[in-house]
Formats: C-alpha cells, structure tokens, sequence
C-alpha cells in the first residue's frame, strides 16, 4: 500500500464514530508502510526510505491532532499510546514519544504494547537499563515476542560484569530470550534474526564451536523468508561478519553490499566490504610477486628450508584426534588437498605478512622447497604476536581452502591455510606457547544500535 494510499483510507473516514479505531488503524497502515517498504519501492529507493516515512508520519500527527479531543474524551491511555507508537516509527530518539508513552502506561499499566513502545524508545535514547524495565514490565502482563527478543538483544549487548561467568550467564539468557519468541511466532522474521546474532555472540564470546556458527546462517536463512527482516541492513551485515570469519569472502563482499543497498547511509557495510577487498587485493598481489622478494633472497629462503625446522612435528610426537600418536608425512604445498589434510605436515618460511583493519586474523604468505607459496589465516592470535620474513612454520593436518572467484572485475585465486588455535604451529622448530593465544573479538550490529 502506497503513501497516497494511506492519506486517501484516513481521509475518507472523517465520519468514523470510534475514533480509536480509525487511529489504530492510522498507525497500523503506517507500521506496514515502513516495514513493508521494499513491497512498493526499488532498492534504488533506499536512500529516500527514512524521507519518506517522516513525511507519512507528519500527515499522519496531523490526524492525530484534528481528532485529539474526541480521542482522549474515548480513551486517553491508548489514545497516548497510538500518537507515542506513531512518532517513534521515526529513526531518532523522541522525547515526546517517551513523554506520551510514559503517560499511557501511567493511565493503564495493562498496556504491553505501550511498555514495549518506550523500552523501544529507552533504546534509542539509549537507556538500556530503563528499556530493560520496560520490556520486562510488558512481560508481567503477558510473555510476547516483541519483549523476549528486545531483552535478547539487551542482554547480549550487557556490560552488567566484566567476568566471564556474568558474560556466560548474560549470553545463554540472550539465547533462551531469543528461542522462545521464535517458538511464539515461527513467521516472525526478527525473532530469527535476533536468534542468529546471539549465536554467533555466544561463538566468539564463550565458546568457538562451528555448530553455532552454522546454527546463525539456518536463523538468517529463515529471517530472509520475511519481507521485515530481509530489508535489515544489520542481517545482510551480521552475515557478512559471519561469512568473513568462515573464509567465505565472496558470500561476505556481497552480503556486505546487500547491507550498503538496504541502507546506503550507513557508512560501516561500505567500508568493511573495502577492507575485505583490499585485503583480498593484496594478498593476490603477494602471490603472485612472492612476497615482493628479490629473487637472491628468495633463493636463500628457499635454501634454507630444512627438515629439522618440523621440531616435534618430525617424529612421532603428534597425537591425532583419536589419541594415537603418529608420523606425519611431510607434504609440498601443491600437494594438498581442499578440506582437512590428515596425518600430514607442511613446512614452509614467511616471505610477507599482510596487514588488515582489525588485525583479525594475522595472515602471512610462505614458500616451500619446491618454489610454491601459501597464504595462511591465523585466528585467536594474542596481540602484537606473530612471525616474520625468514621464520620457519610448520603446520600439522592443515586445512586448506582454494580461494577462486571474481567480484567487481578482479580475480581471486590462491590457496589458503587456516589456523584456528596458534598453540599448533612450530615457529623456527619450537612449538608455540601458550602466551600467543587469546580470543577473537568482533562486533556484530544490533537493532538498537
């Protein structure tokens, strides 16, 4: 339904003996109008999107205001709350909002819509605590979905402890937020959405299981069924998050775009997808120059290269995931295949490091006997760590991945070792300690934000 649409439905009803009924649905017709917004207009009419709705909205305050005495002589609690509901659909912070709010739930604190309404409007502000009461008010008067998945996403952007164990707490109360607003409402697109960013908070925060991971994209997948959550830019962001961790950087780059289309004002999608592709630019151009090394000093890496950097990895010291312990078979780099690589081991020296915006994960570029040359990822890398032109690195059971697509006219095409705990590589034949580890830490976007 399109805006002139709406005018014409509020202005044929000028009669309309129950007034509150006619401005719920003023407010109504306004609520899918936003939400619904990409049923009417083109992506290319995303810029003009927040325009467009305040204009809606000041047509709409202008009914509200020529029937304002009858309205508040019917019912005056829902009379605030319809005008409150109506001018914080805009995107900023209204006190006006929180002052017509406020004064609903004063008159009647039955009204969960009202609670939901100004914790929506804490949030903006933002309150959280004050938006966290709300919220959970709306719940002592009945359990609904709009309340369980805003308290989800409190709780899992909550700064109430520092301690891991308040953090565990915080995130798993998120998660069972979130899975009950779904249960609810299952063609609630939100619920999903919310349901995937507390999986992958709880993955970066508290434990790294790819379960939880793969458990967030089958929570996008269901949100994108619905028009609502599909026009989020956060989702498309959040996914791009999720894809860039996972390695899946042509997923990411587009996911990131998909985010910039649906929100062409907001400035972070654009610039992640610019990071990503330039780091992707440059580690193709290592690549392809090896490092930018002289060829003498190529030469003398390559030289150097002895079975003796393996360290613990050159006998029968390694225990795989069965407990036994094993030789592995030392392997050239073009002798790996996609996926896990079992019961091997590569060697290689770094030729160039390369350098990204968060430092997340620290990637280098090596070389092998035979000439050829390897990117590898490293993840939960403590800070300042790393290694340098000229160390060995050896690398048990990797798991390789043949980057190979195009985005945007440039081609990529290299192959990539990942390392998601760096206590498994042996650096110039020592085996690294446990001081070189530490966490990942990433921020995902949040409806409130």
């Amino acid at each position: 339904m399109s805006s002139t649409d709406l005018q014409k439905t509020c202005d044929c009803a000028e009669d309309h003996h129950d007034i509150i009924k006619f401005l719920t649905d003023v407010v109504d017709q306004a609520v899918y109008f936003k939400d619904n917004y990409f049923e009417t207009h083109s992506l290319d009419d995303a810029i003009n999107r927040n325009r467009d709705i305040e204009a809606l909205l000041t047509k709409d305050l202008q009914i509200f205001k020529k029937h304002e005495n009858l309205a508040l002589q019917e019912n005056k609690p829902y009379y605030y709350y319809l005008k409150g509901k109506l001018i914080n659909l805009g995107a900023e912070y209204s006190e006006e909002a929180e002052n017509l709010l406020s004064k609903a739930i004063k008159l009647d604190a039955k009204l969960v819509n009202a609670w939901n309404e100004l914790g929506e409007c804490y949030c903006k502000k933002p309150e959280f605590p004050k938006a966290k009461s709300c919220f959970e008010g709306a719940m002592k008067e009945q359990r609904n979905k709009v309340s369980l998945r805003s308290l989800s996403i409190i709780y899992r952007q909550s700064t109430f402890s520092n301690s891991q164990k308040e953090i565990i707490k915080n995130l798993e109360t998120s998660i069972a937020y979130a899975k009950e607003a779904v249960q609810l409402d299952p063609q609630d697109g939100l619920s999903w959405e919310t349901l995937g960013n507390t999986y992958v908070a709880y993955f970066f925060m508290v434990h790294q299981k790819p379960i939880l991971l793969k458990q967030s994209l089958s929570a996008y997948t269901q949100a994108e069924k619905y028009i609502v959550s599909r026009s989020s830019p956060h989702l498309h962001y959040n996914k791009a998050i999720n894809f860039k961790y996972q390695e899946y950087f042509k997923l990411a780059l587009e996911s990131f775009h998909e985010a910039c289309r649906y929100n062409p004002l907001w400035e972070v999608p654009r610039q992640k997808e610019n990071e990503l592709v330039m780091y992707l630019k440059n580690i193709q151009e290592l690549v392809n120059k090896k490092g930018k090394l002289k060829p003498k000093k190529l030469q003398q890496i390559v030289g150097s290269i002895d079975v003796k950097q393996l360290g613990l990895y050159g006998g029968e010291g390694f225990v795989n995931s069965v407990g036994e312990k094993i030789t592995l078979k030392e392997t050239p780099y073009d002798n790996l295949t996609p996926g896990p690589n079992e019961n091997t081991v590569i060697l290689g020296k770094v030729i160039c490091s390369i350098r990204t915006e968060d430092n997340v994960p620290f990637t280098f570029c090596s070389i092998d006997k035979a000439g050829s040359v390897i990117v590898t990822s490293v993840y939960n890398l403590a800070s300042g760590k790393g290694v340098i032109i000229g160390d060995s690195v050896a690398i048990p059971e990797p798991f390789l991945n043949e980057v190979d697509f195009v985005y945007n006219g440039d081609t990529f095409k290299f192959k990539l070792v990942r390392v998601d705990m760096p206590v498994i590589l042996v650096v110039n034949s020592k085996k690294l300690g446990c001081n070189m580890q530490a966490g990942v830490e990433i921020s995902i976007a949040n409806k409130f934000d």
